[in-house]
C-alpha cells in the first residue's frame, strides 16, 4: 500500500467518526465541531483526488464561513437541549425509513454499475480550476446568473423575516436631521434670577459677646 492509498484511509476514518460523531453528540457545539471536522477530511479527500477547486472551496465556503457561523449562533441561543431530545423517538421511526432508502440509494449506485469506473477520463491541458472556471462562465453562464440571482433573493427575503420594527427603540429619520436647521435644534430662553433678601442671623459668642450679623 503506497502513502496515497494509506492518507485516503486515514481520512476516511476520520470522516466516518466525525460523521458519526455529528449525529450522536448530545451537545450542539460539539456536534458543529464533529461537523467542521468531517469538512476538513473531506476537503483532504477532494485534495487526494486532484479536486483543488472543490477541496478549496469546501474550505474557505463551508469550513471557514459557514460552519463557524452556526457555531457562534449555536453558542448564542443557549439551546434547551432537554427539550430538543424530547421528540427523538417518536420521530425516530420515519428517521430511520429514510436513512434506509439513502443507503439503499447509495449502495445501487455504488454496486449496481451506474458509473463506469474503468473508463479513463481525458486529462486536461490546464489545470482543473481553470478548466472549470472556463466551463462556468461559457456554457454554463446562465445556469449560473440563475443562481446567483436566487440567493441574492434569499438573502433578501431571509433579511426582510428576521426584520422586526420594535416599538421601544429609540430611531431619528436620517432626512430629519438632514433637514434640521440651528433654531429648530436650540432655543435660548431668558431665566431671571431673583436674590432672597439678606436675613439677621444672631449668633451668641462663645465668650457671650453681643450677637453679630450674618450675611446670607
Amino acid at each position: 500500500m503506497d502513502a496515497k492509498t494509506g492518507f485516503f484511509y486515514l481520512f476516511s476514518l476520520v470522516l466516518l467518526f466525525a460523521a458519526f460523531r455529528v449525529i450522536t453528540s448530545r451537545n450542539p457545539v460539539h456536534a458543529v465541531l464533529y461537523l467542521m471536522l468531517a469538512f476538513s477530511q473531506a476537503s483532504a479527500v477532494w485534495l487526494l483526488l486532484k479536486a483543488e477547486f472543490l477541496a478549496i472551496v469546501l474550505v474557505l465556503v463551508y469550513l471557514g464561513a459557514v460552519m463557524v457561523l452556526f457555531l457562534f449562533v449555536v453558542m448564542m441561543l443557549d439551546l434547551n437541549v432537554d427539550a430538543l431530545r424530547r421528540g427523538f423517538w417518536k420521530h425516530f421511526p420515519l428517521a430511520a425509513l429514510f436513512a434506509a432508502i439513502i443507503a439503499l440509494e447509495m449502495a445501487l449506485v455504488v454496486l449496481g454499475g451506474a458509473f463506469n469506473w474503468s473508463t479513463p477520463i481525458a486529462a486536461s491541458p490546464a489545470d482543473n480550476t481553470r478548466a472549470l472556471g472556463m466551463l462556468l462562465y461559457t456554457e454554463y453562464l446562465f445556469p449560473l446568473e440563475i443562481a446567483a440571482v436566487l440567493l441574492l433573493v434569499a438573502i433578501i427575503a431571509a433579511i426582510a423575516l428576521t426584520l422586526r420594527q420594535r416599538k421601544d427603540s429609540k430611531f431619528i429619520d436620517p432626512s430629519d436631521q438632514v433637514r434640521v436647521k440651528a433654531r429648530d435644534r436650540l432655543e435660548v430662553v431668558r431665566v431671571a434670577v431673583t436674590r432672597a433678601p439678606a436675613e439677621p442671623v444672631a449668633d451668641a459668642a462663645a465668650d457671650g459677646s453681643t450677637p453679630v450679623e450674618k450675611k446670607a
